[in-house]
């Protein structure tokens, strides 16, 4: 992971980034553009460029994933608008990067993906969620907000148990003496997915992007249970879970 920073942006910038992994040939970029206006941002695949930020900022949403395998490896192109006479302004324009195992971006419908990531997910894909996502966490939703600049929304979340996570997205709370603290973190989203609070556990799935975590499938648990306890009695289960 890094970041490319163009300093006095003038005419264009064509930058290539090739994922190099041990485990696998099967990677994925992942950019998240700089907040900044002043020139466009696309990604260029097969000799075709299609926008993913427009000259005055906006895009839809803030994070970005595609495929990198194949002989025509994604390029990002950056267009910088013309600078007006006499602003005397000092424009950056940049992205931060991430490169990725294939897998793990395929097994949640996050932002980049091609899958809505606003629809539930199938019990295939859960199935795979659970063995391949970045965090995979129980707990309970405390508060949904949101933003309406970002086009987010963000849930709060009291973890009941953290079966594993990349990074430090949930961390625990200081609890009362000789108790166990609890788990809390927030999870990302997109804010035309109309998140709203909801009662019960769920089991939380997602990838972590650039210090912070993205939902990927979210059922009530209950239901995850009944999903995975039929895969496993049809050995269809792509991993074993940890259910104690």
């Amino acid at each position: 992971e890094g970041s490319v920073r163009w300093v006095h942006p003038g005419q264009a910038l064509r930058v290539v980034l090739e994922p190099n992994l041990s485990s696998s040939r099967r990677g994925s970029v992942c950019i998240k553009p700089s907040p900044s206006a002043g020139g466009a941002v696309f990604v260029e695949r097969a000799g075709r460029l299609e926008l993913l930020v427009t000259e005055d900022g906006r895009s839809g949403r803030e994070v970005f994933c595609f495929r990198a395998e194949g002989p025509h490896r994604p390029a990002i192109y950056i267009q910088a608008s013309p600078e007006s006479p006499g602003t005397g302004t000092r424009r950056r324009l940049g992205f931060r990067y991430e490169l990725r195992d294939i897998r793990r971006a395929e097994a949640t419908n996050l932002q980049g993906g091609l899958q809505n990531p606003c629809r539930p997910c199938d019990d295939t894909e859960l199935l795979m969620a659970i063995c391949n996502s970045d965090f995979v966490v129980r707990g309970l939703i405390q508060n949904v907000s949101h933003d309406s600049v970002r086009q987010t929304s963000q849930v709060e979340v009291l973890a009941v148990r953290v079966y594993w996570q990349r990074s430090r997205a949930f961390e625990r709370r200081v609890g009362p003496s000789g108790s166990s603290p609890p788990w809390h973190g927030h999870i990302h989203t997109q804010l035309r997915c109309r998140v709203s609070p909801g009662g019960g556990e769920f089991l939380f799935t997602g990838s972590e992007h650039f210090g912070e975590a993205w939902l990927g499938c979210a059922p009530r648990y209950k239901d995850f249970l009944s999903v995975y306890h039929k895969a496993r009695t049809e050995r269809r289960n792509s991993c074993d879970f940890p259910l104690g």
